[in-house]
């Protein structure tokens, strides 16, 4: 029984504070949970205690708000539900979205939350929700979004100017100029879909840089805010691509991290060529998820989020 319950607690996504070089605060959201740290990921404790749950609280997206050291917000996803913390996970308020429930699959949230008060969340089979109240209500932002099946997703760094994002769902990518009010399909090779993650250039309204992580076609990229796409990394990177991070400082330093289901690798050239991050190192049944809260300079400490419930901070 033991060896079942291992199995499935697989760690689905994994967040920082923007301060963890400071207050080490990182949450872990896992099939047994969501869990919080405060010595940067060393230890880890139930970050649901407040709400007295009879059972494991399956959690399969996690976020925090860009102002995190000041609002303390967290945000986290699981079947049909959303809850929301204003003071760093202590205690918590609940949001249903609909029924059936469906299952949180990410959240994005507005570079200028503290402004707008904006987050999206995407869903599996019911598309994309939006919350311009910070998370008192949602609403089904779904028109023109021909698949609802929504695997990643990524929000412009210039929202609050240009309001895009893009969703990766089964079949390929779709982009909303307008805050997510209006959906159009761009022009992704659909035999290289689904696509499992993306992420966005720091400096995406210059450079139109995207990057989308396919499940059998390795790692593409963009320079034209989507309108094509190259493969990057050709025979290295051919497995399913779990993340994608970039450095903070992307493309003046180029730097980009892969998390493979097998392993970390790493490009310091913006994506000509690639290393493993650590060749040494065991990640038991495979890697779920990742985060760089440091960036990914090579004396960087990364949080890698495993098949079997663990969270290792290399």
């Amino acid at each position: 029984m033991s060896e079942e319950i291992e199995i499935q607690d697989v760690v689905y996504s994994i967040a920082a504070s923007p301060g963890f070089a400071q207050d080490g605060i990182c949450f872990a959201a896992r099939q047994l949970g969501l869990f919080r740290s405060d010595d940067g990921g060393k230890t880890w404790r139930d970050a649901y205690e407040s709400l007295g749950l009879d059972e494991a609280l399956a959690t399969t997206a996690v976020a925090l708000s860009p102002e995190f050291d000041a609002d303390r917000t967290v945000y986290a996803g699981g079947a049909g539900v959303v809850l929301r913390s204003a003071d760093g996970g202590e205690t918590w308020g609940v949001a249903e979205l609909s029924s059936p429930p469906p299952v949180v699959s990410t959240i994005a949230m507005s570079p200028g939350y503290g402004k707008d008060g904006t987050l999206l969340v995407g869903t599996m089979e019911d598309g994309v929700f939006l919350s311009s109240d910070r998370g008192g209500r949602y609403n089904r932002w779904n028109f023109g979004l021909l698949d609802l099946n929504v695997y990643s997703m990524v929000i412009s760094p210039a929202f609050l100017d240009d309001e895009t994002l893009f969703v990766g769902t089964e079949s390929g990518i779709f982009r909303s100029t307008n805050g997510g009010r209006a959906w159009r399909e761009v022009s992704f090779p659909i035999e290289f879909a689904p696509v499992l993650s993306m992420a966005v250039s720091p400096d995406y309204a210059s450079d139109g840089i995207i990057f989308a992580g396919t499940e059998t076609c390795g790692l593409l990229r963009s320079e034209d805010k989507g309108q094509t796409w190259n493969r990057v990394g050709g025979d290295t990177i051919t497995d399913a691509v779990n993340g994608i991070v970039l450095s903070p400082a992307f493309p003046a330093t180029p730097d980009i991290l892969v998390v493979l289901g097998a392993g970390l690798l790493v490009s310091r050239d913006g994506g000509q060529s690639w290393n493993d991050w650590k060749a040494d190192q065991d990640f038991g049944r495979g890697i779920a998820s990742a985060a760089a809260p440091g960036g990914l300079a090579p004396d960087a400490s990364l949080l890698v989020g495993l098949a079997g419930g663990e969270v290792l901070r290399l």
